[in-house]
């Protein structure tokens, strides 16, 4: 993989210190989330990559969790503004599954689950 502009491969691990890294993302993933990040011009704070089964139950994640199979993160968001140019740079890369919360945007490219999507959580903690 080409080095990586907007990260460090230090984001993506699981943290329950199991050993899933950014070994075990997808490449393409994490291609298009970086270029993602070029087109939204703000910092993408990466607080969810890949999971491990343990680790997803512990936060309460789906059982078919695309942070299970490296294709998904959540990113931090405080403003409005900021989840604006998240989801914009997220759209322009050609993501089409997007989840968003009151403090995070999740993303995904999945392609066995439903695409074109966008959603809300409710009940964020």
């Amino acid at each position: 993989m080409q080095k990586m502009q907007n990260f460090k491969k230090s984001e993506f691990k699981c943290p329950c210190g199991c050993g899933l890294n950014f070994k075990d993302m997808s490449t393409e993933f994490v291609k298009k989330l970086d270029k993602a990040r070029k087109f939204a011009d703000t910092p993408f704070n990466i607080t969810s990559s890949i999971r491990c089964l343990d680790h997803n139950e512990y936060v309460g994640g789906s059982k078919t969790s695309s942070h299970l199979k490296g294709l998904a993160v959540d990113l931090s968001c405080g403003s409005p503004p900021k989840r604006f140019k998240i989801i914009k740079g997220l759209i322009l890369a050609g993501f089409n599954r997007i989840g968003v919360g009151e403090f995070f945007v999740h993303v995904d490219a999945d392609k066995t689950k439903t695409q074109n999507v966008m959603w809300r959580y409710k009940n964020e903690i």
